[in-house]
């Protein structure tokens, strides 16, 4: 119970610290877990290559969604580990947090990407997406609510996994009862 209590203490802490990086200044590029979720967004590019161009390079956002939403599956249904599975969440929430800034810079690109360039010349991914669907001039917005989204999903993952510590302490609690 207790190194659970430290590990969601610990997720909490960084979860606040990482919701109040703005997403119009692409800080949270500075977080410790924006090189994982890289990786998976840059393999995204190259699986989803299979199914086209338009698929390519929306699957990097898609693979860096999609990696935490299958590690919730996996502690719920092959390890029934719900608090695993509300760990999973809160990395989901981080991860939209991460994509979030990048959504944003969409409209007047400023962050510097992987090769080095700036904006439409170094293949923004967002730029190409929201321009073939339409919505480029709402780039902003979007990536703004996609961070008050990601901050949803981590907040929701923390009292998730706080229920189920009540829940543990509960049972703890009435087993010692019970031996006493």
């Amino acid at each position: 119970w207790w190194l659970h209590a430290t590990v969601l203490a610990a997720a909490a802490l960084w979860g606040w610290a990482l919701i109040g990086a703005d997403p119009r200044s692409g800080e949270i590029a500075a977080s410790f877990l924006h090189g994982p979720l890289l990786l998976f967004h840059e393999a995204g590019h190259v699986i989803w290559r299979l199914f086209g161009a338009w698929m390519s390079v929306l699957g990097g956002t898609l693979m860096q969604l999609l990696m935490p939403a299958l590690i919730v599956a996996a502690f719920l249904w092959r390890n029934h580990d719900p608090f695993g599975a509300a760990l999973g969440l809160w990395l989901l929430g981080v991860s939209l947090l991460d994509v979030a800034p990048y959504m944003y810079d969409a409209l007047q690109p400023q962050l510097t990407l992987l090769n080095g360039s700036v904006g439409e010349a170094g293949g923004h991914d967002w730029i190409v997406l929201f321009e073939s669907i339409g919505l480029l001039a709402q780039a902003q917005t979007i990536g703004l609510v996609v961070h008050r989204l990601g901050a949803l999903v981590l907040l929701l993952a923390l009292g998730w996994g706080a229920w189920l510590l009540v829940l543990q302490r509960r049972r703890i609690g009435g087993a010692v009862l019970r031996e006493g």
